[in-house]
């Protein structure tokens, strides 16, 4: 069985209208949400042990703050290919996984990762999990398994949802 978390940065500052989307970094509300996420992804034992990250600053800073609670995180590979990236380019990174990850994480952006759920797992979601399929906010993370032994193998419409969260909410209980 391999489990892959599909995780969306942290919410992003508008404040600088110089710089390009791909260089604004987190707003305050974001560095408060990474850790909130870290902090359910580990007490759910939901730790990767592989993670490919887009090179935004928003997904570099989300993943780096996790790691100040996730101290066993991985240094991540970093992608170009991941910024706004479709469901086909994500699935051929994570088909590149190492075999002997379990736990693959990716940290990308919407509207892709909304997108990637809904084909790895055709849609198929308990009620509590389903939410990701119409909106996948800020700093939410979606957990899904696969029944199979290497990475290569990952196809769509063959994940079972696991498990999804927002730290909003997470915040709020």
């Amino acid at each position: 069985m391999k489990k892959l978390i599909l995780l969306r940065h942290a919410k992003s500052s508008w404040k600088d209208a110089q710089l390009s989307d791909h260089d604004r970094p987190l707003n305050k509300r974001g560095r408060q949400a990474s850790p909130v996420i870290a902090s359910w992804l580990m007490e759910l034992e939901h730790a990767p042990d592989h993670v490919f990250c887009s090179t935004s600053v928003r997904t570099r800073e989300t993943y780096a703050m996790m790691q100040d609670v996730m101290t066993a995180l991985p240094a991540a590979e970093y992608s170009a290919e991941l910024y706004h990236a479709a469901p086909d380019t994500m699935l051929d990174l994570i088909r590149t996984a190492p075999k002997d990850a379990e736990c693959v994480m990716l940290v990308g952006h919407q509207p892709g990762l909304g997108a990637m759920t809904r084909v790895l797992s055709r849609e198929r979601a308990t009620r509590r999990c389903e939410r990701a399929f119409q909106h996948f906010p800020t700093a939410a993370a979606a957990v899904l398994e696969f029944d199979v032994e290497d990475w290569g193998q990952v196809d769509y419409a063959m994940a079972k949802f696991v498990d999804f969260a927002m730290p909003r909410e997470l915040m709020d209980a």
